[in-house]
């Protein structure tokens, strides 16, 4: 279970406490017990989503885009996968939508404003978020993806076009030209 200090730390660093980082801290505490935390890219995060959640999880698990060992898929699902390097341990986490379908639906009708009333189902939904057992939010399997490749430093290249320098994965030759991907759009 999460320290007062660690919720506190996570809120500090999303900025306000919401169902959604609610969601990101449960997953962070599983996998901080199950796989430990990445002091460097020996845990990886595959999340498919780019809700509040994954700040919670960025920030517990030390899993983060910089290392490489963090990666976003734009799926649009709450649905989190796990990879430990060492021994090949994987899973793949992603919410049930039992639990809190009625309080959503509850919510979804109200006026997209701060009323009380709305604050009050948000606030029913972060506790039953934080009490609930694990497996009544979260479906546990074995991750559906193979476990990605370790990060990679590739040189840089200079866009013939605007001059900033790119990563070489990500130039494009068109009409004999390195551009980047904003310049080759143009």
């Amino acid at each position: 279970m999460l320290t007062p200090k660690q919720i506190d730390d996570v809120i500090a660093f999303h900025g306000h406490l919401c169902p959604g980082l609610t969601f990101g801290m449960r997953v962070g505490d599983w996998v901080l017990h199950e796989f430990g935390r990445a002091e460097d890219e020996e845990i990886v995060a595959v999340v498919e989503t780019d809700m509040c959640s994954v700040d919670a999880i960025q920030f517990l698990t030390g899993c983060t885009f910089g290392k490489g060992n963090f990666i976003f898929l734009d799926y649009g699902k709450n649905a989190y996968s796990f990879f430990r390097r060492s021994d090949g341990k994987n899973v793949r986490l992603t919410t049930r939508g039992g639990l809190l379908h009625d309080l959503r639906e509850e919510q979804n009708q109200l006026a997209k404003d701060d009323s009380e009333e709305r604050k009050n189902i948000q606030q029913k939904m972060i506790e039953k978020i934080l009490s609930a057992d694990f497996e009544e939010i979260f479906a546990i399997a074995p991750a559906q993806i193979p476990m990605p490749e370790t990060a990679k430093i590739h040189v840089s290249i200079r866009c013939e076009q605007c001059g900033e320098m790119v990563m070489s994965t990500r130039i494009e030759i068109i009409d004999g030209k390195q551009l980047c991907i904003p310049c080759r759009k143009k």
